[in-house]
């Protein structure tokens, strides 16, 4: 069998059978993949591929997502490593082509995700599952399409990060998910995370603290409402269900509900 297709970033991989010794660089393409079916395929992952929990102390963990440990990573005589454009650098990838096929994921949109999907579900001969997780989030997609739509069109931004402030802007899976929500991100025009000040946002409904990559907690509620307008609700949230594509997606439009709801 020889297995020919293209990335999401249209780079060629050739693959002479299945691949089943798989590492992940990726937190939720690895929970992906084990909701594929395909855990004892996976080899290594990084410090940060949290779902399933147990996941770390049953594989071996080859670093994080920007650095690293490539001897460890060729010990573990991979078939195939999966990266994205987001979360792994340039020079990951390079050094990764040196030791395997290596496949990139590029994720703006729902569409994006599901087109990885099943692209997994190819690569690793798993189309069946990956067609039931691809309907399951499809009829969610379609199922909060229709109850956003009648939502009130809130002002937000959506911080990632404290000292410095920064927030998602366009250009990011965050931003198409705000979208998704009927929210419109201030800070839409501005690619990628920009840093922000306080003291000079725009004008606003709501302000998203992620849980995710800085992990924000009550106390800086306190903080950024001591800045902003009395009217201006400040709330904590889940940073998995808002920037991890993927099986994750799968929670997402139950919990997306419930923070409408609460606002």
């Amino acid at each position: 069998m020889t297995l020919h297709m293209k990335d999401q970033l249209n780079r060629q991989i050739l693959l002479n059978q299945t691949p089943r010794r798989i590492i992940s660089l990726v937190p939720s393409q690895t929970e992906l993949l084990c909701d594929l079916g395909l855990e004892n395929s996976l080899v290594g992952v990084t410090k940060f591929c949290v779902h399933p929990n147990h996941i770390k102390k049953s594989k071996t963990v080859v670093g994080g997502t920007k650095q690293i440990k490539l001897e460890k990573i060729k010990q573990l005589k991979p078939d195939i490593i999966l990266c994205n454009k987001e979360e792994n650098t340039k020079e990951i990838v390079k050094a990764c082509e040196q030791i395997c096929a290596v496949h990139v994921s590029d994720i703006k949109t729902t569409d994006d995700c599901l087109d990885m999907i099943q692209q997994y579900g190819l690569l690793f001969n798993s189309e069946l599952e990956a067609s039931k997780i691809i309907e399951a989030i499809q009829n969610d997609i379609k199922a909060f399409k229709a109850y956003a739509s009648n939502l009130p069109k809130l002002k937000v931004a959506y911080f990632i990060w404290r000292d410095p402030w920064m927030v998602a802007g366009k250009s990011t899976f965050i931003d198409y998910v705000l979208k998704l929500n009927n929210f419109h991100n201030v800070f839409s025009s501005i690619k990628r995370y920009p840093e922000v000040s306080l003291k000079e946002l725009p004008e606003l409904d709501v302000v998203l603290l992620s849980s995710e990559p800085y992990p924000f907690k009550s106390k800086h509620i306190i903080e950024i409402t001591s800045i902003l307008p009395e009217n201006v609700m400040v709330k904590l949230v889940d940073g998995e269900l808002f920037s991890w594509y993927g099986s994750r997606l799968l929670k997402a439009f139950d919990y997306f509900k419930s923070l409408r709801n609460s606002l």
